[in-house]
């Protein structure tokens, strides 16, 4: 990250760092925190406040997120009638990555401590839900965000069975058409299904030959680096069975794929 004079932000690019390899986070993720830095500390130049110590007015902040445009040189306009430009969702995300630098400048020294002050307040655990609480005895107090939008909930708008049916029939090769039984039918997230390798595809009853003793045809989803930049969300690797339609789906890509490329050197199913 660069400021005005295209120097290295050494706060950010240190916390971001450490977010990429210290904590193994997802490059996507660390880009959105890298966004969310950025917007903040262009607040804090636009209204002359330090970003050390301008944690206590998050509140504006929050303000400015929701009517500035994302035009940087674009005109503020809040008040009644003036279009929101951001969500909840998205200001809570920015919030979050703020917190995140912050805290990290804290630990390092860069920043004050009472900085987490006005960041954070003394939560207890009463207002967790029992599965949250573990086996800890009592009331447990913890650090509570103290800027959080209100998210409106909203239900999750899947692709109906004649949806997934139509988009099916529309694949013109054997690929697509297991891209598609994998998202839809299998449920992978796009970031795994394009981190797929061969070797994670044990498409037996029996895998046993291959050092799997999972039982029945199904895929090991794993989270690595891929050549292609797929990256899995999930940080645990994890077993997904399919079924005979995907099974059938993925030999005749096999087919499809050795008659168009031969053995091929790569590792990757696509």
């Amino acid at each position: 990250m660069l400021d005005a004079e295209l120097e290295v932000f050494a706060p950010a690019d240190q916390w971001l760092r450490h977010v990429r390899f210290g904590q193994s986070r997802a490059e996507l993720t660390t880009n959105s925190y890298a966004g969310a830095v950025v917007l903040y500390l262009r607040w804090c130049e636009r209204t002359g406040r330090d970003w050390r110590e301008a944690a206590g007015d998050l509140g504006l902040f929050m303000v400015w997120l929701k009517y500035a445009p994302a035009d940087p040189h674009g005109q503020v306009l809040a008040g009644p009638g003036s279009t929101s430009m951001r969500g909840e969702r998205r200001i809570n995300g920015v919030l979050t990555g703020v917190r995140g630098l912050l805290s990290h400048a804290v630990t390092t020294g860069m920043v004050e401590r009472w900085v987490l002050g006005q960041v954070y307040e003394i939560g207890s655990s009463r207002d967790l839900p029992a599965e949250a609480l573990g086996e800890a005895p009592g009331m447990v107090a913890r650090l509570k965000a103290r800027h959080r939008l209100q998210e409106p909930e909203s239900e999750v708008d899947r692709a109906t069975d004649d949806e997934a049916v139509a988009l099916f029939r529309a694949c013109r090769n054997a690929r697509d058409r297991v891209i598609v039984l994998l998202l839809a039918r299998v449920g992978l997230r796009p970031g795994q299904v394009a981190g797929l390798r061969r070797s994670d595809c044990h498409l037996l009853m029996d895998s046993r030959a291959l050092g799997c003793d999972v039982e029945g045809p199904h895929l090991h989803i794993i989270r690595r680096a891929n050549e292609n930049g797929a990256w899995s969300k999930s940080r645990k690797k994890w077993v997904q069975p399919v079924d005979f339609l995907v099974v059938q789906a993925m030999d005749q890509y096999t087919a499809e794929r050795h008659r168009l490329l031969g053995g091929g050197a790569t590792t990757s199913c696509w």
